[in-house]
């Protein structure tokens, strides 16, 4: 079993999505979008480091939909 430092950003397969690491929750680990938002449960068996494109990638999503609140 591999547990993930609080913060980290993993990679979900099942959602494709990345999320950062919050804690684990029975058999689950629970993962919340960067940025905020609603946590969702995950696999921790499948969650990979998130790739630098990835976390690139979840960063400037994140900053748009800030953006996108402000208008």
């Amino acid at each position: 079993m591999r547990v993930e430092p609080e913060g980290q950003l993993v990679c979900d397969p099942r959602t494709r999505c990345v999320g950062e690491y919050r804690d684990r929750v029975g058999p689950y680990a629970m993962l919340r979008p960067v940025g905020g938002g609603r946590e969702w449960e995950a696999d921790p068996a499948t969650l990979l480091p998130a790739t630098t494109a990835e976390r690139i990638g979840a960063q400037v999503k994140a900053a748009n939909q800030r953006t996108k609140r402000r208008m």
